[in-house]
């Protein structure tokens, strides 16, 4: 048996399924309810009907089949227009535009149809006493299409002249078309301009910001405000990836993923919508959409992954190379059809110039979550000489290696593949044996050896002492330290003999004892706990040898240069170790300068950061983010990217803990991006990520914030960030959406959050996250899911002796229970259980004021609730007046500080004074409130309004003048 019997339930069957997600099954439902209206015989009930099903299609994938109902409910207006009411007459002719543009969308209507159209609708519109605004509107578009551009110029200028009334769009609407076409103009920052009402949130409707926001993303990289472009791209995507009809604006996001150097994204957008590749119910935005997907994937193909398996339509696996050459096809051929309906190019001409369109920008942080496609081929270093050119080669190395640049191992190896096959002299070989060792760490002590041996037989005793010296230190990197002190004892009698008789440079000597300290630093390094006093005296008195060596002796040479500034380095380890972190600091401090001075910053990213850390300890936050600021300055092109993730990261923090929450995000992304960029996305991105969503919540910026933290969640571990770092991400992201209005979705959330909480010893985490759960599910509807978890949320209130949140729990708790069918009886008890345990909570509070005071406003709050619910649930009645003369006494008493919470109370008594019947005592409460703002400043917001309501109650009452 049918649900539809009668009229007003026909109509709550189309509410409801207004509220369903577009797409085939609401179509579906509405095509039946159609069938159900017809066999009421009210022909208002089929009109009605008809509209809902012409919006349903409207808005889905299927928009080629309004025509037919609409064709239907035009032919009912010209046979009986006294069949429709106002408003379905008023729907008639505003769903005249959508056909105007439905027709454009569909290139087997010709052309002269649609002008046609036009006309009809521009006729229609004159006798119906519209203005032309909407007609002119609609002319453009069909104007623009075409390519048509003096003639869409002109309709353009006509429809901003012309008046707006009942069939105007709405301004969102008005505004992204005007918008749209200024872009399309190439007029981008008079396009940005035209949209900021709606991106501001001061028009929206249906559709917008959605549109808009897709809209803007190409101009807004155009025009290099990347920030905005990123922060759109977060924002709108949220907004467009539920609604089917919405395939162009999805379209705009992968293209600014392609364009932004996100592949990655891209793909994974394409992904999540398989039927947007063949869903034909809308030629138009299938176009656009494959023409997109041709340029991702020319992307992929030019980034040299033409075999990478894509995303595509259903029935076959794609890669990247077949998809381009199959969606470029489709494309055109759609752009084809379009054209020869038109008489034009002009369509196959857009659509080969979107598709040709170049990246944008090379990379773009988006803060969420994604693998790089690939990373950019770097251009090869150009070699200072031809490869050919050996003695060129070998000058250029040494001075590369003498000035301790980054790239010299690269020159060496450049003299390497030079000399395969040339006899070279001892020394040149010792060298390049010497930097092939460098380049192996661990394993570089056999050839350290070769070139010492090598160094030897060219007569350079002072150098082979300090390459023996060298592959002692690497063993001890490789964990014998006992081994390499054994081994570095004898170079170390030796060198200072030979630096004694003048028998090798200062340079040689500084090497050997430097090798020397490192590997007693190792001890140290490797002490769990205090360091015994004999390790850390020796590694002292061997960095303190080094010092004296170098001190006032390394004029120009940057390699002594940089001893001392190690040296000092050393030192402050050694501070450290010691507990004395102010020492340290200096001491680091020192050593990053000297390194800097010397024209090494790369080597003083190290100290600054360890300077950072012992800053915050010391208390000193300045000091912190000036270190870590260095250190990012100094490491520049050098710095690794999980060493750059690791600096922005740190800075998020000092920076945000300072109040900065935007300039903190900034440092947060950039620390996601640079994590990925090191392949530690699940681990140190995903901590990046969940700071850059708490920092975007700080913000308010609500919509970037969850698709962030939503991105994070999957690889926010208790195994490797902490139980509490997945709850934190939870109870952000349940902010977010409780924030955007997706409550179900928010108490899912926050019921996961509250479920890790329950296992902590305190409670209080646990029962805040089960009350903004309980008030999620009542928001979404869900009743008895929230009267379970205000429930269980007052228990725990109870339980960590939280008064405010158990009477808070049981007011919601009423609330509830009064829309329940047993529910006045059942309010009344919970609510007068609120009230006692306000009154037993204050008998406890003994002399504690503060507490005192706070516990009676919340007494003052539940009898105003009681008052209020009493009103709600029974006629007027001095019971609920009692309520809320309770509540006037309580905030009374409490003073200035709850005055408003006073007259609010006191407002509700009159107008129930009033409903009671009694104009003398509401008069009198309406002078009570006038009288406590006597003296309110006249910028005081809320005295105005309660002055207002007090004035109008007693205009109410005033009696009849004789």
């Amino acid at each position: 048996m049918s649900d539809i019997t009668d009229f007003d339930s026909l109509r709550r069957a189309m509410a409801e399924n207004s509220e369903q997600p577009e797409g085939p099954a609401r179509n579906a439902r509405a095509e039946q309810l159609l069938a159900e209206a017809e066999k009421l015989n009210i022909p208002l009930a089929v009109i009605e009907a008809l509209g809902h099903q012409l919006k349903v299609y409207n808005y889905s994938s299927e928009k080629a089949k309004m025509f037919v109902p609409f064709a239907r409910l035009l032919r009912m207006w010209d046979e009986r227009p006294e069949d429709f009411d106002a408003y379905e007459a008023h729907s008639l002719h505003w769903v005249f535009k959508w056909m105007s543009s439905g027709m454009l969308d569909q290139p087997h209507i010709p052309l002269e149809s649609i002008e046609k159209w036009l006309g009809e609708m521009e006729h229609r519109y004159r006798l119906a006493g519209y203005s032309e605004r909407a007609v002119r509107s609609a002319e453009l578009s069909v104007a623009a299409h075409v390519g048509d551009i003096a003639r869409a110029e002109r309709a353009y200028a006509a429809w901003l002249a012309a008046d707006r009334d009942d069939m105007a769009d709405c301004h969102a609407c008005e505004l992204h078309q005007q918008g749209w076409w200024q872009a399309e103009r190439g007029r981008d920052a008079k396009a940005v301009e035209a949209w900021r009402p709606v991106l501001e949130g001061e028009f929206s409707c249906a559709h917008e910001p959605h549109t808009v926001l897709a809209s803007s993303l190409v101009p807004l990289l155009r025009l290099g405000r990347l920030d905005e472009a990123r922060a759109h791209h977060l924002r709108g995507f949220r907004l467009v990836r539920a609604m089917e009809s919405m395939r162009g604006a999805f379209a705009d996001h992968v293209e600014f993923c392609a364009l932004s150097g996100n592949e990655a994204r891209a793909l994974e957008l394409l992904a999540e919508r398989p039927a947007y590749f063949t869903d034909d119910g809308h030629p138009r935005s299938r176009m656009e959409f494959l023409a997109v997907v041709a340029l991702l994937m020319d992307r992929l193909v030019e980034l040299g992954l033409g075999g990478q398996r894509v995303p595509g339509p259903a029935g076959r696996t794609w890669t990247a190379k077949e998809l381009a050459v199959h969606a470029r096809a489709q494309a055109l051929e759609l752009a084809e059809r379009f054209d020869r309906r038109n008489g034009t190019t002009y369509v196959s001409e857009w659509a080969r110039a979107r598709m040709a369109r170049r990246p944008l920008v090379e990379r773009l942080p988006l803060g969420v979550r994604s693998v790089r496609t690939a990373l950019p081929v770097p251009a090869p270093v150009a070699e200072p000489v031809a490869e050919g050119d050996l003695p060129a080669l070998l000058a250029e190395a040494r001075r590369l290696s003498d000035t301790l640049r980054p790239d010299a191992l690269e020159a060496w190896a450049a003299v390497a593949r030079a000399a395969q096959g040339v006899e070279l002299a001892p020394y040149d070989r010792a060298e390049l044996v010497d930097r092939e060792a460098m380049g192996l760490g661990e394993e570089g002590a056999q050839l350290f050896e070769e070139a010492a041996d090598l160094y030897a037989q060219a007569g350079d005793a002072g150098e082979a002492l300090a390459a023996r010296a060298r592959a002692a230190y690497v063993r001890a990197l490789a964990g014998d330290v006992d081994e390499a002190l054994a081994a570095v004892a004898e170079p170390y009698d030796r060198i200072l003999a030979l630096y004694a008789e003048d028998g090798t440079g200062l340079r040689q000597a500084a090497s050997v004892l430097m090798s020397r300290a490192r590997i007693l630093m190792r001890r140290v390094h490797e002490a769990e706990g205090p360091v015994e006093a004999g390790v850390a005296e020796r590694a002292e008195a061997a960095v303190r040898e080094v010092l004296a060596l170098v001190e006032g002796r390394t004029g120009d040479d940057v390699r002594l240069a940089a001893r001392h500034a190690e040296a000092l380095a050393m030192l402050g380890e050694l501070a450290a170790h010691g507990g004395d972190a102010r020492a340290a600091a200096e001491l680091f401090a020192d050593a990053a300068r000297e390194f800097a001075d010397a024209g090494v910053p790369w080597f003083a990213v190290e100290y600054e950061a360890r300077l950072a850390q012992l800053a915050h300890h010391l208390g000193d936050p300045a000091e912190a983010e000036r270190a870590l600021r260095a250190a990012l300055e100094h490491g520049g092109a050098q710095l690794a990217p999980v060493g750059r993730a690791q600096l922005h990261l740190q800075l998020a923090e000092v920076v945000g803990a300072r109040g900065e929450a935007a300039e903190a995000a900034e440092h947060a992304l950039e620390a996601a991006h640079w994590a990925d960029e090191a392949g530690e996305g699940p681990t140190l991105g995903a901590w990046a990520r969940q700071q850059l969503g708490g920092l975007l919540v700080r913000q308010g910026r609500w919509a970037e914030a969850a698709e962030v933290l939503e991105s994070a969640l999957p690889d926010v571990s208790a195994e490797t960030h902490g139980d509490g770092a997945v709850v934190q991400t939870l109870w952000w992201l349940g902010d977010c959406l409780s924030e955007l209005g997706e409550h179900r979705a928010a108490a899912e959330r926050r019921l996961r959050a509250a479920e890790i909480a329950r296992h902590w010893p305190e409670q209080e985490d646990h029962a805040t996250l089960a009350h903004l759960a309980a008030t999620n599910l009542e928001m979404a509807g869900l009743a008895e899911e929230a009267e379970a978890a205000y429930a269980r949320a007052g228990e725990l209130w109870r339980t960590v002796g939280d008064a405010h949140g158990l009477v808070r729990a049981l007011r919601a708790r009423a609330w509830l229970a009064l829309r329940a069918e047993d529910g006045p009886e059942r309010a009344r008890e919970l609510m007068t259980e609120a009230v006692e345990e306000c009154g037993a909570a204050l008998a406890a509070a003994g002399d504690d004021e503060e507490t005192r005071h706070r516990l009676t406003a919340e007494l003052g709050h539940t009898h105003r609730q009681f008052g209020d619910l009493l009103t709600r649930s029974q006629a007027p009645s001095d019971e609920a007046l009692a309520e809320l003369d309770a509540a006037v006494a309580v905030f009374t008493a409490l003073g200035r500080d709850a005055v408003h919470a006073r007259t609010g109370a006191e407002l509700a008594a009159g107008r129930l004074e009033a409903e009671l019947g009694r104009p003398d005592a509401a008069r009198a409460r309406a002078r009570a409130v006038l009288s406590a703002y006597e003296d309110a400043p006249e910028d005081d917001e809320t005295a105005t309004a309660r002055r207002t309501e007090a004035q109008q109650l007693a205009q109410a009452v005033q009696p009849p003048t004789p």
